[in-house]
């Protein structure tokens, strides 16, 4: 979740000076940007977030602490004491790039789960863990170590100055409570997928990343029960919203805007993102460069920019600006947010083949996408795919409005496999991944519409809803051993009580 910090709590004066240097960092990178040298690799990464559960009830396994003294660097604390993170060998999408992508995606979970089981659990590669419930919560012991946690946590609730509350639609009355912590943030699992970006291309890239966001989400929904109800295909996108959210009511009545963000315009430059969150967002962890005693410049003499990037950090676009400055050249990342984990391999690899192959073909596009969709129609898009998944409709350019899984089958993977030829992918890899894709939009079965199927099953053949989500996250991760992507899993046959 970013790099650690030395405090939880910080002065007034530390406060006044982190500003005074964040704005210094801003114009400093708006320098930069126009007048330095930046690597331009192509290259891609993935950063993957899993759940641990007890392998007999497949309840949250709060042993996170202990499992990473198993496992090597590449295995990192998430927020929860129940979640991992595993960072992937950076790759290109470029000839076999992606299919070895499948093959560290298997490996990761693979490594992670052997640990586990030693232990009495199993990793669970999914948005959210199906069987959290409320009373996880009840105290910090959900919480992983790390001052970075506790500060992150103590900033969000002194800023908002009441609870958190959470509200979703759903299932009957869906979800409607509150709690005293940013808890509900830690049921959130994602793959985050990272591709450089050259500057003059930023922006047309992220760009074409809001544009598709409501499709992308739609096709990978993974993440349909929370808190033991039924909510949307998606429920990471407004839990993450709502967790995080640093704005008491009236605030959000006047139109401040929320930490996790999807934006409000198409831009220009990278430099329009970090200058909106300058701008727009109050300093939630003030660390200094001098407190984090972090040099000013890298071996290579590119500004570290320590504010900026620490700033950048909280606040949480779906599609977020990254700048590294390396250590002889630095380099420009467009980070993908919105992804929920899993169900396989498979299926991540191919979520990746359709981000990076369609983000590809709309960039180099004679009329850009978002020049013929306004930005308000890109965030409706994006809400009703994550209500809906493949059953949601959308508005769209030339097509008018259509069932998304209609605007995928038809348009979208095609246009992205196409994207992902021009790229240099192996044809073998684009078959592959373009096949997967394509029978998910047909039989529109992702992991959210498998998961909401299996458990409906389940309660028919005379289960509660306790059981139906235990025994249905059994069967998941069965399904994420097969390695078989998620639209061939089996349902259970309905019997009614």
């Amino acid at each position: 979740m970013g790099r650690e910090i030395g405090t939880t709590e910080y002065t007034r004066s530390q406060r006044t000076r982190y500003r005074r240097e964040l704005r210094r960092n801003l114009d400093l990178f708006e320098t930069f940007l126009d007048t330095a040298e930046f690597v331009d690799e192509g290259t891609v990464g993935v950063e993957l977030e899993m759940n641990l559960a007890e392998q007999d009830s497949m309840a949250p396994a709060l042993i996170a602490d202990t499992l990473l003294e198993d496992l090597d660097e590449q295995y990192v604390h998430e927020i929860g004491r129940f979640n991992l993170e595993a960072n992937l060998p950076v790759t290109r999408p470029d000839g076999t790039g992606l299919g070895e992508l499948e093959t560290a995606l298997g490996a990761a979970i693979d490594r992670a789960d052997e640990a586990a089981r030693a232990r009495g659990a199993r990793v669970v590669p999914v948005g959210h863990l199906p069987t959290i419930s409320e009373d996880l919560f009840a105290d910090e012991s959900w919480r992983a170590p790390g001052a970075r946690y506790e500060a992150l946590e103590s900033s969000v609730m002194e800023a908002r100055g009441e609870e958190i509350t959470l509200r979703i639609e759903g299932e009957g009355r869906g979800v409607d409570t509150t709690f005293d912590s940013i808890a509900p943030e830690s049921a959130c699992t994602s793959m985050q997928l990272h591709l450089q970006v050259p500057p003059e291309q930023f922006a047309a890239a992220w760009n074409a990343a809001q544009a598709i966001a409501g499709p992308q989400v739609a096709l990978a929904a993974n993440s349909p029960f929370l808190l033991g109800r039924r909510l949307w295909h998606e429920t990471r996108i407004p839990t993450f919203v709502q967790a995080l959210d640093t704005r008491p009511p009236e605030y959000a009545a006047q139109g401040v805007r929320p930490r996790v963000w999807f934006g409000e315009r198409w831009i220009t430059s990278m430099f329009d993102l970090f200058e909106e969150n300058v701008r727009l967002f109050p300093a939630l962890i003030p660390e200094s460069r001098e407190m984090a005693e972090e040099p000013l410049l890298t071996e290579g003499r590119s500004p570290r920019l320590h504010e900026l990037m620490l700033h950048n950090g909280t606040v949480w676009r779906w599609n977020r600006p990254i700048y590294d400055p390396g250590t002889d050249l630095p380099h420009l990342r467009l980070e993908n947010r919105l992804l929920p984990a899993g169900p396989t391999p498979a299926d991540m690899a191919a979520n990746a083949a359709f981000f990076y192959g369609i983000v590809h073909s709309l960039v180099h596009e004679r009329r850009p996408l978002w020049s013929r969709m306004s930005f308000e129609q890109a965030d409706e898009s994006f809400q009703q795919c994550a209500r809906w998944g493949l059953e949601a409709r959308v508005r769209w350019p030339k097509v008018g409005r259509v069932r998304v899984a209609d605007l995928l089958q038809q348009h979208l993977i095609p246009q992205a496999m196409e994207g992902l030829r021009e790229l240099g992918a192996d044809p073998a890899v684009v078959a592959r991944y373009g096949e997967i894709l394509t029978e998910r939009a047909r039989t529109g079965r992702n992991g959210a519409r498998w998961q909401i199927d299996t458990v409906t099953s389940l309660e028919l053949r005379g289960g509660t809803r306790e059981q139906a989500l235990a025994e249905m996250t059994r069967r998941y991760r069965a399904g994420v051993d097969s390695r078989e992507p998620v639209h061939a899993w089996q349902v259970p046959a309905r019997q009614r009580r």
